[in-house]
């Protein structure tokens, strides 16, 4: 079984930081794609940023400048950190992976979710 866990989230305050992590854990032969998404209350889930294997990544607009993705392969972990939060950045955030458990294909997994709330 492959689980993804995500853990740094809470409660800060606007202009404040956050790092939130998302460990992959299980049978695991590979990870390409790993990306963060959130959910704020009463709005559908939007992209965050995403990471390739190779370390290219993309950003949402609204964060470019102030969230930084980054992945240490060797713990299969995806990091978000989160600089200069506004309120409007409240919202359960989740990780995501493209990964393989056994090298013959790829599916998407998802994390369960971790709270941000930021207080203006």
């Amino acid at each position: 079984q492959v689980q993804l866990v995500e853990s740094g989230g809470g409660l800060v305050q606007a202009g404040g930081s956050l790092r939130l992590s998302c460990a992959a854990s299980g049978r695991i032969f590979s990870i390409n794609a790993m990306g963060w998404y959130r959910r704020a209350p009463g709005k559908q889930r939007e992209l965050v940023a995403t990471i390739t294997g190779g370390g290219s990544t993309n950003y949402e607009d609204s964060v470019k400048g102030r969230f930084t993705i980054s992945r240490d392969n060797a713990k299969n972990t995806v990091y978000l950190q989160m600089n200069s939060l506004k309120p409007e950045d409240t919202a359960v955030y989740y990780c995501n992976a493209d990964l393989s458990p056994s090298g013959s294909y790829y599916r998407t997994y998802w994390g369960q979710g971790t709270q941000v709330i930021v207080s203006s």
